[in-house]
C-alpha cells in the first residue's frame, strides 16, 4: 500500500523519478480517455510530495507531460497535503499559480488533520477540499465527526470550492455525506482500485 512504500521512496529520493513517471502516465491516460465518449470528461488526481514540489523544474516537468501527451490540463488535479504546504508556503504557492495558469486544478488533501490554517484557503489557488477518512470512518456514530464533516462542506462551499469525502465504505456514510451536500465521494463502497483498462469495459 502507498503508506508502506512512499515514505521509503521519499527517504531514498526515488520519489522523484517515480513521481515524474506517475505524472507522465496520468497525462497519457487522460489523453487515451479523451478519445472515448464515456470517459472523455474524467479527471485524474495525482498526489505530489514536498520533495517533488520543491524541485526547480517541477512546473516545467508538468508542462512537458501535458504537451507530450496532448492531455487537457483542466482534467488534471494535483493533490497536496497541508503538511507539504507548511514547508515552503510562498515558493509552493508561486508554483501552484504557474500551473493554475495552464489550467491544472488543485485539491487540498486530508484537510483538518495537519497544519490546519484557514489562511491557506484564502491564499491558495485551490479547487477542492478533501475530507479526511478519519472523519468519515465513524460518521454515523460519532457526532463530533459528523459536525466536522458538515462544517468542512459548508466552509468549502462558502469559499467556492468543491468538497470530496474519502474513505467512504458504507451506504450509510454515503447518505450522510450527501445530506451534507458533499460534492464527490470516493472509497471502497464504490470500488477498490482497478486498472484503467477495466474502467471503460
Amino acid at each position: 500500500m502507498p503508506g508502506a512504500f512512499i515514505p521509503a521512496a521519499e527517504e531514498s529520493g526515488l520519489i522523484l523519478p517515480l513521481g515524474k513517471w506517475v505524472m507522465e502516465e496520468a497525462c497519457r491516460q487522460l489523453s487515451r480517455w479523451s478519445g472515448q465518449a464515456s470517459a472523455a470528461c474524467w479527471t485524474v488526481s495525482v498526489n505530489v510530495s514536498a520533495l517533488q514540489l520543491s524541485q526547480p523544474n517541477f512546473v516545467e516537468s508538468v508542462r512537458r507531460a501535458l504537451l507530450a501527451s496532448g492531455a487537457n490540463p483542466a482534467l488534471l488535479k494535483i493533490e497536496l497535503t497541508e503538511s507539504v504546504l507548511a514547508k515552503d508556503f510562498e515558493q509552493f504557492t508561486a508554483k501552484m499559480n504557474e500551473l493554475k495558469t495552464l489550467g491544472v486544478g488543485f485539491s487540498l488533501d486530508d484537510f483538518g488533520t495537519g497544519y490546519s490554517s484557514l489562511a491557506y484557503l484564502k491564499q491558495l489557488p485551490l479547487d477542492q477540499l478533501k475530507i479526511d477518512r478519519s472523519f468519515v470512518r465513524d460518521l454515523e456514530v460519532d457526532a463530533s465527526d459528523a459536525i466536522i464533516a458538515r462544517s468542512i462542506v459548508a466552509l468549502g462551499h462558502a469559499l467556492g470550492l468543491k468538497v470530496v469525502a474519502e474513505g467512504v465504505e458504507t451506504a450509510a456514510q454515503r447518505d450522510v455525506l450527501l445530506s451534507f451536500g458533499c460534492d464527490y465521494l470516493q472509497g471502497y463502497y464504490f470500488s477498490r482500485p482497478r486498472p484503467a483498462a477495466d474502467l471503460t469495459d
